[in-house]
């Protein structure tokens, strides 16, 4: 949704979408960059309301995002390019260290990854991060105690691989057309996708209780 033109509609999507989760799981975005050398430009694909970017720019990195809304942070120092991501070339990807493509690729159809992967690939770009939802099995209990608060946090997902992901690309163009772990979406099917178009997986890690997986590919 575009929230450029009414400030308070966009502070209010910001509270409500940048819960405590999910704040870590933006935070990880950035953090999973800090080991990998010789990144100082970054293209992100799918910006939202631009708290990761604001991270990025923060660190020092030069940032350019992309999103098929209008500017949703606009910034001085960030430039801005309004295009569906199907529609990307290869000139607009390529001449960049980083390309951060983070909760984006499930609003494609599954069909249509390769592609974006295989464009990503042939961009040179020497490091690539993405992440997407991620529904296998897992298990996530947390507990906090002290003298006058107490909370807890408790969450299963089980059986989903024999689960059917639906969607209504009618009513949600834009939605999730498919999660990892679902029937058909396991994760060995997205990194044999990953590894067809030639790129390494140079890293793997698992988001909780926001739950994604994240890959670091390299270029090779």
């Amino acid at each position: 949704m575009d929230y450029s033109n009414n400030q308070q509609a966009r502070r209010s999507e910001w509270f409500r979408y940048y819960s405590e989760k999910r704040i870590t799981h933006q935070w990880f975005q950035v953090h999973l960059l800090k080991d990998l050398p010789k990144i100082n430009s970054i293209l992100e694909i799918g910006p939202g309301l631009g708290l990761v970017s604001s991270m990025l720019h923060n660190v020092g990195y030069k940032i350019t995002t992309v999103d098929y809304l209008p500017n949703q942070y606009p910034h001085p120092d960030i430039r801005y390019l309004q295009k569906e991501i199907m529609e990307l070339t290869l000139d607009e990807i390529s001449g960049y260290d980083c390309i951060i493509c983070c909760e984006t690729l499930e609003h494609l159809l599954w069909e249509n990854v390769d592609n974006i992967l295989t464009k990503f690939f042939e961009s040179k770009c020497k490091w690539v991060l993405i992440s997407v939802p991620y529904q296998g099995f897992q298990l996530d209990f947390r507990l906090y105690l002290n003298l006058y608060r107490f909370k807890k946090n408790f969450s299963l997902k089980i059986f989903k691989f024999l689960k059917n992901f639906k969607f209504d690309i009618g009513a949600d163009p834009y939605g999730h057309k498919w999660e990892v772990g679902y029937k058909n979406y396991s994760l060995s099917k997205l990194e044999k996708k990953i590894k067809k178009t030639g790129f390494k997986i140079y890293k793997k890690e698992f988001s909780s209780p926001c739950r994604s997986v994240f890959f670091v590919l390299k270029n090779i």
